[in-house]
């Protein structure tokens, strides 16, 4: 595997494996990998609460975080895993490792032997390339498979430009319900108000005639819906709560989304309302200042 375009490699055991686990409606596919050494160079392994990297362990497995969940299992505790040819073994939990894309489970040869009962054999490489652009992973992903021993090829990059493929269009789609969000807010706001302001006119003529300020007379009206939106903010954000748990939820079928929200995403809505509030409050302000009370106090309802 000795090339002028390759890096550093790693001899370890691969197999892939499709499983039906119970609750899933899909067979999964796994992805058994076993070294006689570290990985550090080519996987980063990494515990998903603490961050700490991980080691390949005599005692246990690592397993993805997704699979784990797939498997309802913790550190410490083991399941069960049936090959394709229908064998069923028992797998201890070492770790849970942080894998955002796949289902994966490494072992360290010596677990491996334990646990399936065979030597793992060497029959696949761990390959980092020198240049890691586009084009010459693609040019190098040709020269590999041209070579005799070697029937197929896996790359990482393939995978990233999945997952940034769904994460660009869900981007999109946020983008356009963000947009549509803020007009029908000023749609909502502006003929609320409007309303509030042709069905009370008379009211508020007789609060100005009887000498309160343009200012007093605008509050008088407009605290309503400042009132209204701001229950409004507070509900939208816990409901946006939960609906954007549910979204990820639905999203990460078999792969992992982080569903931490930053406070710049609560800040830029509520920002986004309270400047619509404001320049609607001066809209309703200066149409106040010039009604005529008079005329309005002699319409008839």
């Amino acid at each position: 595997m000795k090339s002028e375009r390759v890096n550093e490699f790693k001899e370890i055991h691969y197999k892939s494996i499709s499983e039906k686990i119970s609750g899933q409606i899909d067979k999964k596919s796994i992805s058994v990998i076993s070294s006689d050494g570290k990985l550090d160079s080519f996987i980063t392994l990494r515990n998903t609460e603490s961050g700490k990297e991980l080691k390949l362990s005599n005692k246990g497995a690592l397993i993805s975080q997704k699979l784990a969940d797939y498997y309802n299992v913790k550190k410490g505790e083991y399941f069960n895993f049936k090959d394709n040819d229908g064998k069923n073994y028992k797998i201890k939990v070492a770790n849970i490792v942080e894998m955002n894309v796949g289902h994966y489970i490494f072992m360290s040869n010596d677990y491996y032997h334990k646990t399936f009962g065979e030597i793992a054999e060497n029959n696949a490489y761990l390959i980092n390339l020198k240049n890691k652009s586009a084009s010459n992973i693609s040019s190098s992903s040709k020269i590999f498979l041209d070579k005799s021993g070697i029937s197929a090829l896996s790359q990482n990059s393939a995978l990233v430009k999945t997952v940034r493929t769904a994460v660009n269009s869900l981007g999109t789609s946020m983008t356009v319900l963000v947009v549509v969000s803020v007009l029908l807010a000023i749609v909502i706001l502006y003929n609320l108000t409007n309303i509030n302001v042709a069905e009370r006119i008379r009211e508020l003529s007789t609060i100005k005639v009887l000498g309160f300020f343009d200012k007093e007379v605008t509050m008088y009206i407009y605290r309503e819906t400042m009132i209204l939106s701001a229950i409004g903010i507070l509900l939208g954000i816990v409901g946006g709560y939960y609906l954007h748990n549910a979204i990820i939820t639905m999203m990460s079928k078999d792969t992992v989304y982080p569903k931490v929200v930053e406070l710049t995403v609560y800040f830029i809505p509520v920002a986004t309302i309270i400047l619509i509030l404001s320049i609607l409050g001066f809209v309703v302000n200066f149409r106040l200042k010039n009604v005529n009370m008079l005329e309005a106090l002699k319409s008839v309802d």
